[in-house]
C-alpha cells in the first residue's frame, strides 16, 4: 500500500465519473460498491487502479464473497484497508475518500464515496446517498 496522489483535475474527474455512474444499476463486478464505485472513483481521481487484482475474479454475490475470503479478508473494510491508508476516524474523510458503512450481510460493510455531508452509495437504480455519520471507517484517496 502506498499513498496515492490525486491528479490536479481530480474534482472534475470525480464529477465526471459520478455523472457516468449516477444512473447505472448495481451489477456484481461491473458496478458493485468495491470495483464499480470505490475502485473506479479511485482510478478517476488518481489514475491508479487499486482493485486491478480483483477485476474479473467474480460476477455474482457468492463469487464476490469467495473472492473476499479467498484473499484473506473478513470484511470489505479490511480489503480497502489493504489498498488505501485509513483515516484515524471516519469523520476525517473528505470529498472523494472511500468509507465503510455497516452492513449485516456477509461483507460486514458496504462501501461509499464521500461527497460533502452525504455519501454516494449504489442502489438497484443507481446512486443513492446516506449521511456520512453512518461511516464506521474511512480511507484516504490521495
Amino acid at each position: 500500500m502506498s499513498d496515492l496522489i490525486r491528479l490536479p483535475d481530480w474534482r472534475a474527474r470525480f464529477d465526471a465519473q459520478c455523472d457516468r455512474m449516477r444512473l447505472q444499476p448495481f451489477s456484481w463486478a461491473d458496478n458493485d460498491c468495491a470495483i464499480g464505485l470505490a475502485g473506479n472513483l479511485v482510478l478517476a481521481l488518481t489514475g491508479v487502479d487499486v482493485v486491478a487484482a480483483y477485476r474479473g475474479r467474480y460476477s455474482t454475490r457468492v463469487g464476490a464473497i469467495r473472492c473476499l475470503r479467498g484473499s484473506g479478508f473478513a470484511t470489505l473494510g479490511d480489503l480497502v484497508a489493504s489498498l488505501l491508508p485509513e483515516h484515524a476516524h471516519a469523520s476525517m474523510a473528505r470529498v472523494g475518500d472511500i468509507v465503510a458503512l455497516p452492513d449485516d450481510g456477509p461483507f460486514s460493510h458496504g462501501l461509499g464515496v464521500v461527497n460533502g455531508e452525504r455519501v454516494f452509495v449504489l442502489t438497484d437504480a443507481g446512486f443513492g446517498t446516506v449521511d456520512r455519520a453512518q461511516a464506521v471507517r474511512a480511507f484516504k484517496v490521495g
